[in-house]
């Protein structure tokens, strides 16, 4: 099952946060509400969010005051934010909300399908990454696997070498020449299993060098 994106809808009017509501509820994610910058920041502090949508215009902390704590915030500094306002002739408002680390930024009143298409496709790159962040999760714990595979038949072919050299020290072995053969193979598949380590190993370190 798909995991929802979470959008948070911040905005000191109700009726326009029911607006939001109405537009983006077909898109079938999780939608919060907060009535102020204030409750926008304890909403960000519970919950992770794939996008903002804030309004600009709010009493007591406003949009832009809003975002820049969002942006000081490492924990939610890189969640986009798309502005909302009713001033849609003063450019430096626009501006403003660039600086203040703005994604976009939307003019009231607002087409409905402009806003549900701008929103969807944050809402496609959230889910992108996190279908990108499952599979490296299962990568890292395929490799993780493959290293203590490597490291049991790692000690397996080092027993192989004890009998070899055994073998050789002892003249237990006839033929000399299948003796070379056998130390022949055995080498190889060191040479085999050493390249094989070196290449899934992280940063390049081997798990010999991990101990």
């Amino acid at each position: 099952m798909t995991e929802r994106a979470r959008i948070l809808l911040v905005d000191d009017h109700q009726q326009n946060l029911l607006a939001l509501e109405a537009v983006l509820g077909s898109l079938d994610q999780t939608l919060v509400k907060a009535s102020s910058g204030e409750e926008a920041l304890r909403a960000l502090l519970k919950d992770d969010f794939a996008l903002i949508l804030l309004d600009v215009q709010m009493p007591g902390m406003d949009g832009f005051e809003t975002a820049n704590r969002i942006k000081a915030r490492v924990r939610t500094k890189d969640v986009p934010i798309i502005f909302l306002t009713a001033v849609d002739e003063d450019q430096q408002h626009a501006y403003r909300g660039y600086a203040a680390g703005g994604a976009d930024y939307i003019s009231k009143p607002f087409d409905p399908w402009v806003l549900r298409a701008k929103v969807q496709v944050f809402v496609d790159l959230w889910l992108a990454g996190q279908r990108l962040a499952t599979q490296s999760a299962f990568l890292r714990r395929q490799v993780e696997g493959n290293i203590d595979v490597l490291g049991e038949l790692d000690d397996r072919l080092g027993l192989v070498e004890e009998s070899v050299n055994a073998l050789r020290e002892s003249g237990g072995l006839g033929d000399a020449s299948a003796l070379d053969a056998l130390e022949k193979r055995v080498a190889s598949m060191r040479q085999a299993l050493d390249a094989l380590d070196e290449e899934i190993s992280p940063s390049g370190a081997t798990r010999r060098e991990f101990g």
